[in-house]
């Protein structure tokens, strides 16, 4: 437990917590509001390794992009309280990564002439003009950063379009200027967003993806100069259209194992394997520079469901993933960066000052299957980086029976093992371990779940506790798992990335158990190893 003290507005506080809570959960409504305004000790649920901003609400990342040694983070963001609204740019920059430099903020919303007429900053993503060739920053700009994203407009608080708007920076993202041609595509629609922009080589162009988010279907136009767009093609709709389709990602992907080959995949956020939450889908195929064409080989459906194959991540926080554009040569690609929550209990979520976080940075690959060309998402390299001293057990072997490891554990580490099932009919490990919570990692049937019913508070929305659950295949009778557990997240990496499951929790204390079980049967866990992380968090602004 730690106490925690914040410099607090009290009537911010208390809209604040009125706006979270629902009158009628008065218990609830009372702990929001003890912890800010009278220092109540609660535990700190701001992960340590994973980026989280200095106050208030973040959202998706935008802007990925590295240059001049720096990889840039922009992302959704409220610079005036801890819940949606007023988006905005925030910023950091990172020379690894993992270690992040907090920026004032890059793009605010502004007011138009009239002073009735708002445009928020909405998603969107960055790029360098390289040399300044298109003009856009002053005379003698040695390269340009262009941030291309979705102008949100509306009137006395009405929506009334989106459409997509430049802005630049002639000193390395720390100043931008908006472009004064904006908007840059404009189709008169309210649901036209996200714009993903890459260089795309063979054809001498720069190409964009964004969606029409209400027909699922994502729109593609390309550019020789930033400014003038010509409309290409159309995706979609297909795969999962129960959600609004947003953040579309396209870009080329290596296959593991054949030198030189590699395939476009298109990454966008919709719907989630279970109904009324969001998640992401992603498509194999081929670009020729003006048209996505799907391979419905790849890849193949699972257990009869025609969209399982294509889900990015099985847990219910991962989500508005896009790709870094630039990356140097010693940081191999593609890298992804998703935004840590769903859309289902966000702004409910119970940590102050901070509301958010982002995952991981993840390489991604595609590796050929039974199933077809498969998503495979690990950790980037240098993440082992931050480990401490280990702790090892090479096999434990269990007989029905629970095993405690680690008794009273940080909850901020790494974990890898190999779990062979046997003959168990549920065997896993418990993590975050109190008297009365834990967070299950299990495999029971066929599936690798994360359980977290009784992974601490789960009452501050009740669309929050529940079982998430990946398909996963024993190899020669086992799974591997490496899992990251950092305070309030859990992200476990299955089979060497073949499965991931992403899930945020909030235990009520800040170390807890690590235990070992099998039910019904045997079990064997081998490989154990747990690395302390060591904290890379500054939250100074």
């Amino acid at each position: 437990m730690k106490i925690l003290f914040y410099p607090v507005n009290p009537v911010k506080t208390i809209q604040s917590c009125l706006h979270m809570q629902r009158p009628t959960k008065m218990l609830a409504l009372l702990a929001c509001l003890w912890q800010p305004l009278f220092g109540q000790t609660t535990p700190d649920y701001r992960p340590q390794y994973h980026f989280t901003p200095p106050k208030n609400w973040i959202n998706d990342p935008n802007g990925l992009v590295y240059h001049e040694g720096e990889y840039h983070l922009f992302y959704q963001h409220n610079p005036f309280d801890n819940k949606w609204g007023h988006m905005s740019w925030g910023h950091a920059v990172s020379k690894d990564l993992l270690r992040w430099e907090h920026l004032p903020l890059a793009i605010p919303e502004f007011t138009h002439a009239d002073g009735n007429t708002k445009t928020a900053i909405f998603s969107g993503s960055a790029v360098i003009d390289k040399g300044n060739k298109n003009g856009l920053c002053p005379p003698g700009t040695k390269d340009c950063m262009v941030a291309v994203y979705t102008g949100n407009v509306s009137k006395d608080d009405k929506q009334t379009n989106q459409y997509q708007n430049l802005a630049y920076s002639a000193d390395r993202g720390r100043t931008f200027t908006q472009y004064d041609k904006n908007p840059i595509i404009d189709i008169g629609s309210k649901e036209f967003r996200d714009p993903n922009v890459f260089w795309y080589a063979p054809q001498q162009k720069w190409v964009m993806a964004t969606v029409k988010a209400k027909e699922h279907r994502a729109a593609f136009y390309a550019s020789k100069d930033l400014k003038k767009w010509e409309f290409l093609s159309h995706f979609g709709p297909t795969g999962d259209t129960s959600k609004v389709w947003e953040c579309p990602a396209l870009m080329q992907v290596p296959v593991q194992g054949e030198s030189g080959q590699s395939r476009w995949v298109l990454f966008i956020s919709a719907g989630h394997p279970q109904p009324d939450y969001v998640g992401m889908q992603y498509f194999v195929g081929n670009f020729d520079g003006t048209t996505f064409t799907l391979d419905p080989a790849h890849p193949k459906p699972i257990s009869g469901n025609s969209y399982a194959g294509a889900v990015v991540d099985w847990g219910k926080d991962y989500y508005a993933a896009i790709q870094y554009n630039d990356l140097p040569g010693s940081q191999p690609g593609p890298v992804m960066v998703g935004w840590l929550n769903n859309w289902a209990y966000a702004n409910d979520l119970p940590t102050m000052p901070f509301k958010g976080a982002m995952s991981l940075p993840r390489q991604i690959s595609l590796k050929r299957t039974a199933s077809g060309l498969q998503l495979v998402q690990q950790p980037i390299t240098s993440v082992r980086t931050l480990r401490g001293p280990a702790s090892n057990v090479a096999t434990m072997r269990l007989n029905n029976e629970s095993r405690v490891w680690q008794k009273n554990t940080d909850n901020t580490y790494e974990l890898e093992l190999t779990l062979r099932p046997g003959t168990a009919k549920t065997a896993g490990i418990r993590l975050a371990k109190g008297s009365n919570e834990e967070t299950l990692v299990q495999y029971v049937d066929g599936k690798l779940q994360v359980d977290r019913r009784r992974s601490g508070n789960v009452a501050f929305n009740k669309r929050f506790a529940s079982v998430d659950e990946a398909p996963v295949a024993l190899q020669n009778g086992a799974v591997k798992l490496r899992i990251f557990v950092d305070k309030s997240i859990v992200e476990v990496f299955i089979n060497d990335g073949e499965r991931v499951l992403t899930d945020q929790i909030f235990p009520t204390e800040t170390a807890g158990g690590i235990e070992l079980f099998a039910e019904g049967g045997t079990a064997e866990f081998s490989g154990l190893t747990l690395w302390p992380i060591k904290p890379v968090v500054r939250v100074s602004e």
